[in-house]
């Protein structure tokens, strides 16, 4: 299909997305997934048609009583959001939309939901939309919701773990993670669930949160500490990442509360921790290793080692593990 077949094609689609006629409008609606599916070229002739009319029809879309119009337009906005990222969040009415799909997560169809917790996690990855989705509080607290609902479908779970990583990057969303409850919601899932796909993605967004002076009181509230501690058992059996984002989760908490907090760690640790941190520091990635070093030395010898120093490592934005962020082979519905 050449450009000026495209563009005559793309023309009639976003026409027909105005259609009087349902049978139209969704047909219309197939297509556009498709196309922006399978063709990655055509997503940014569609923004540029009729000055992005297609952006603020698939979001209207979202509103719509039929499951299947709902389900392509979602889906139609995550392709659109791979490679249409500011022409997206710049829409009017966008993000309102996608807040109405995540608010309303145990009406709506999963696939709408998983679409729209998808298209939020692809917007993260630039880093100033951050703090624009953090704006819209509807969407965080939603997300939180959709970790925690325990009857969310296992995918739903994942795409909003992903899509609260990639807000949780941003240091001024963590307080508001905190006070809607992110680590409750979280930590539920780590005694709970035992797939590792889904326990490496929640403490991965734990160890973000971490980094945050309201985190302390909330971990304690939830037993934080040790169950992070508990994940580093080498008798427990979890994976390599869920161990070093347990590190990373405690050295952020130590960097932020101190001492204090280097007390209740080796309380709860009981001289075990020392077990797991060694068996990172042998067996875990580069990274891994190195903050699994910081740890123990600050809790061999207290808080002497200076958190300022230039080779400390507990940086807690960019963990060894967390979902990635290269959404261009991830999601394509």
């Amino acid at each position: 299909m050449d450009l000026q077949v495209k563009q005559q094609t793309i023309q009639t689609l976003i026409r027909n997305l105005s259609s009087v006629s349902d049978q139209t409008r969704i047909a219309a609606l197939c297509e556009l997934r498709l196309l922006t599916k399978n063709d990655p070229l055509i997503r940014p002739i569609i923004i540029q048609q009729d000055e992005g009319a297609a952006i603020s029809l698939l979001s209207e879309t979202l509103y719509s009583p039929s499951r299947l119009a709902q389900e392509n337009a979602a889906a139609t906005l995550l392709n659109l959001s791979i490679s249409c990222k500011e022409q997206l969040i710049s829409t009017r009415g966008f993000l309102d939309s996608i807040a109405y799909c995540l608010s309303d997560h145990r009406n709506q169809p999963p696939a709408v939901v998983q679409s729209a917790a998808a298209t939020i996690y692809s917007l993260s990855v630039e880093e100033n939309f951050r703090s624009i989705i953090g704006g819209k509080r509807e969407i965080v607290y939603s997300l939180i919701d959709i970790v925690g609902f325990k009857d969310s479908p296992s995918r739903s779970i994942k795409d909003g773990l992903k899509a609260l990583f990639g807000l949780s990057l941003y240091p001024l969303n963590r307080p508001l993670l905190v006070e809607f409850g992110a680590l409750d919601a979280l930590f539920g899932i780590v005694v709970r669930d035992g797939r590792v796909g889904v326990i490496e993605d929640a403490t991965a967004v734990i160890a973000q949160i971490a980094n945050c002076a309201e985190s302390i009181q909330a971990f304690r509230k939830v037993s934080g500490i040790r169950v992070l501690v508990d994940l580093l058992n080498p008798e427990t059996g979890w994976s390599s990442r869920t161990k070093e984002n347990a590190v990373s989760g405690l050295l952020n908490l130590v960097k932020i509360g101190g001492e204090e907090v280097g007390k209740e760690i080796r309380s709860v640790g009981l001289g075990l921790i020392f077990d797991g941190l060694g068996e990172v520091v042998d067996c875990g990635s580069d990274k891994g290793k190195k903050r699994a070093q910081d740890l123990i030395k600050i809790l061999e010898d207290g808080f002497s080692l200076s958190l300022k120093d230039d080779n400390f490592s507990g940086s807690g934005s960019d963990l060894y593990y967390h979902p990635s962020l290269d959404t261009s082979n991830s999601y394509s519905y």
